[in-house]
């Protein structure tokens, strides 16, 4: 654990607080193939996870400077958020190809830039809403700004969460309604009726914890599937999504909530290799790329946190120590695992799947673990109750 943070410490531009992905380019998912991205830059998606894990090993100076980085690259009108930056906030991250270079054992294309800088993430409101809110949970005192931004947001998101996006996973297919994707609007409303309720900000709650509502209405009713018993990745959708193990993570409902425990097990039966966890079929999803990539190791990491909540501490421990078996001589992770080639996949070392493993590694070994923190803090049955007590 203690080497995942010091690969964290190492991916930290000193001078603004930014954390890159990772340091390297166009590095394949899967041998020859052409998944193959510019990831040396900052993705406002790692920022709850980062700060948590980076707040639970008491690295509070890193946790507020990029804390600090997060405001000031989000500073502005909501409606030109973009879903990652350069290290010193840099926005223009245009993609382009390098035809004149071989790629890695001849995976092309080799790619500068990220197309991805223009796509329509929902998901990242809520990551900074939560990051906001959990920052001032650990203890970080608040961002001048931050309250402002956060208000700023909350108001664009509240006509922009009905609409289609591109989701987590970047995908360069059509947009869709992904669940995860809803979710994470969810989780940023829930935070903001938090704002007011735990920690005093001004601002219109009631008209917030009914968009909240509405959400977690929406999602239950469009994605959730009770013929097979799980969560799927878009409305209408059959497939499955490893994102959809986020959902008791950020609380959106109880680990034990029947539909939680059955999307699990439908992961687990459906998107699960040699203990290894893919974050969807990509024969079955519509990503605009050709099929084929390795296991995500954030989203094995994100099983094992789910195994812990459920109580499963054998099969989580068990599952935790395999993942650790996969890193290289000095400790590092890729992005992904090829469990028939048995080796290493993807940008080189990669912060996300170092994120992942730390805050596993919290969950498993202390009393205070930071997935069952951050799913309390949006734990709708609580709200439930509070909202019987006032009526």
């Amino acid at each position: 654990m203690k080497g995942s943070l010091t690969v964290l410490k190492g991916l930290t531009y000193a001078v603004t607080g930014g954390i890159v992905a990772a340091p390297t380019t166009s590095l394949p998912e899967q041998a020859g193939g052409v998944r193959n991205w510019d990831y040396r830059y900052c993705w406002l998606r790692d920022a709850t996870f980062t700060l948590m894990a980076l707040g639970a090993a008491g690295y509070y100076d890193e946790a507020r400077d990029w804390r600090d980085w997060l405001m000031r690259a989000v500073a502005g009108r909501p409606d030109q958020l973009q879903i990652m930056y350069g290290l010193g906030g840099e926005r223009r991250l245009n993609e382009w190809e390098v035809p004149w270079l071989p790629g890695f054992e001849g995976a092309r294309p080799v790619r500068i830039g990220n197309a991805a800088a223009g796509q329509l993430q929902l998901d990242v409101y809520g990551e900074i809403a939560d990051a906001l809110f959990q920052s001032r949970l650990h203890g970080l005192p608040p961002n001048r700004r931050g309250a402002a931004i956060a208000r700023a947001f909350y108001d664009h998101l509240e006509a922009l969460w009905r609409e289609p996006d591109e989701g987590i996973w970047e995908v360069r297919g059509p947009r869709q309604h992904f669940t995860h994707s809803k979710v994470m609007a969810w989780v940023a409303f829930d935070r903001a009726v938090k704002f007011v309720e735990q920690l005093g900000l001004e601002g219109p709650v009631d008209r917030w914890r009914a968009v909240r509502d509405e959400i977690h209405t929406d999602v239950c009713r469009n994605g959730f599937d009770p013929e097979l018993g799980s969560f799927v990745q878009a409305y209408g959708s059959k497939a499955l999504d490893a994102s959809l193990l986020l959902l008791p993570i950020v609380g959106f409902l109880p680990p034990t909530d029947p539909r939680v425990v059955g999307t699990v097990r439908a992961v687990e039966r459906r998107l699960m290799m040699d203990g290894l966890v893919f974050r969807y079929d990509s024969g079955e999803t519509e990503d605009g790329l050709p099929q084929g990539e390795g296991a995500f190791l954030a989203c094995s990491f994100w099983f094992v946190d789910n195994l812990m909540l459920q109580g499963r501490l054998c099969e989580a421990r068990a599952m935790f120590e395999r993942l650790l078996a996969l890193r290289n001589d000095v400790g590092l992770l890729a992005e992904e695992y090829d469990p028939r080639a048995r080796r290493q996949m993807g940008n080189f070392p990669q912060a996300f799947s170092h994120v992942a493993l730390v805050n596993s590694a919290y969950n498993l070994t202390r009393r205070e673990k930071p997935a069952e923190q951050r799913a309390e803090s949006g734990n709708p049955e609580a709200d439930e109750a509070q909202t019987i007590l006032e009526r």
